[in-house]
């Protein structure tokens, strides 16, 4: 029977493995069991984190709101329940930025929202 190199296959997988944690430290770059390693446990905390990203980002918006309808005299729970009520939807992110970026249309925005509920 003739003989099999397999040579070409198992450089290609090492080779695409070493270029994936090719940004790590010492060895975890430069040996293959190390590296497997690094670039498995890598790609799952890839996976995990850009699901934790958005949960992050909405935390951050609502905090942001938070205190820009405090500083409005109303809460954030009330805010989004009388937006809601008065068929206003803005998602959160653009609420956020307005209340940063545009203070007077985000207090126009609450003036009209309360003055619809009194």
């Amino acid at each position: 029977m003739t003989r099999v190199k397999r040579g070409y296959v198992a450089r290609k997988r090492r080779k695409s493995i070493l270029k994936l944690t090719s940004g790590s430290r010492g060895t975890h770059s430069k040996l293959f069991r190390t590296a497997n390693q690094q670039g498995m446990r890598a790609l799952a905390s890839s996976h995990r984190d850009r699901g934790r990203k958005k949960r992050d980002l909405r935390r951050l918006w609502i905090t942001r709101l938070n205190a820009a309808a405090r500083d409005n005299g109303i809460s954030y729970n009330r805010l989004i329940k009388y937006l809601y009520k008065n068929r206003i939807f803005l998602n959160r992110k653009i609420l956020a930025q307005m209340a940063i970026l545009d203070k007077l249309a985000f207090f126009t925005i609450i003036k009209i929202v309360i003055g619809r509920e009194r």
